[in-house]
């Protein structure tokens, strides 16, 4: 009996790094030229902004995160807290357009808990998703097939964003 192998080259940088010691969206958010397109900064809010996942759940798949550093919504202060939903919902145009999406999952993961991998800086997923997109690969493989890099990625969206109004 042959044992099929599915590789992930990617997921092995993840499992490598050491927990970065500075927060990464806080690092994100200072960025500037070529380093905000290494953080893969797609837009730049008032008190939030859009990033794409470093490790993502599906092609698109972003973050919407405010610049200050708190642990939870309840910590930001109205506007703040407005501005997260209005990017998100910039966000589900900019990928509704480019990805052709045809639903989304949205969440706040509050605590270590509740799965928060960066607990201390409260952040929106936004992963959209499509009919048969959890197949064999993610069930059974436990390993995601993503069609386009982070750059390829990032430039699309990044342009979309520029587009969307908001």
């Amino acid at each position: 009996m042959s044992t099929e192998r599915l590789w992930a080259p990617w997921r092995l940088d993840y499992i490598r790094e050491p927990s970065p010691e500075e927060c990464i969206f806080c690092r994100a958010a200072s960025s500037e030229g070529d380093e905000e397109r290494a953080s893969h900064i797609l837009h730049r809010g008032e008190r939030c902004f859009a990033l794409l996942n470093a490790y993502p759940y599906t092609s698109g798949h972003l973050m919407v995160a405010p610049y200050d550093h708190v642990p939870s919504i309840e910590d930001l202060d109205p506007p703040a807290a407005a501005e997260v939903m209005a990017l998100a919902q910039r966000s589900l145009a900019a990928l509704r357009h480019n990805y052709r999406a045809e639903g989304f999952n949205l969440g706040i993961n509050q605590g270590k808990v509740a799965g928060a991998g960066f607990e201390d800086h409260v952040h929106l997923h936004v992963v959209p998703r499509w009919g048969g997109d959890t197949n064999f690969m993610p069930v059974i493989g436990d390993v995601r097939v993503l069609p386009q890099s982070l750059d390829e990625a990032w430039t699309e969206l990044r342009e979309r964003f520029a587009e969307v109004s908001g």
